[in-house]
């Protein structure tokens, strides 16, 4: 936990992030997201079968949840430049090669279909 806490200070000292971290796990997400966007985390969540999978939906949802807690247009740019930075870190700490836009995509699109 600690090592998460420094990754999110680094990326929030790099962009200048000042808003609220949610949470990164369903709880805070689910709580954070707008109401319309539920549906489609649940979709998403029932078809999960592995640990990956489930990472690349923790961020991918962790992103949008700090989006939709920000508050105008450049707040939501911020948040979204400071979600992208920490999970860099964070991947690049754990020693995963981590993944491409275009594969977390289509990771996703697989998980929704």
């Amino acid at each position: 936990m600690a090592a998460w806490q420094s990754i999110l200070e680094e990326a929030r000292e790099t962009v200048g992030f000042t808003g609220h971290v949610v949470p990164r796990n369903l709880d805070g997400i689910r709580h954070a997201l707008l109401p319309e966007r539920l549906v489609d985390l649940d979709r998403e969540l029932a078809t999960l079968t592995e640990g990956s999978a489930f990472e690349v939906f923790l961020d991918h949802w962790w992103t949008q949840a700090l989006a939709d807690s920000a508050v105008g247009r450049e707040d939501k740019e911020r948040a979204i430049e400071f979600a992208d930075l920490a999970i860099a870190l964070r991947v690049k700490q754990s020693g995963a090669t981590g993944y491409t836009q275009d594969e977390v995509e289509a990771m996703l699109g697989d998980l929704a279909s």
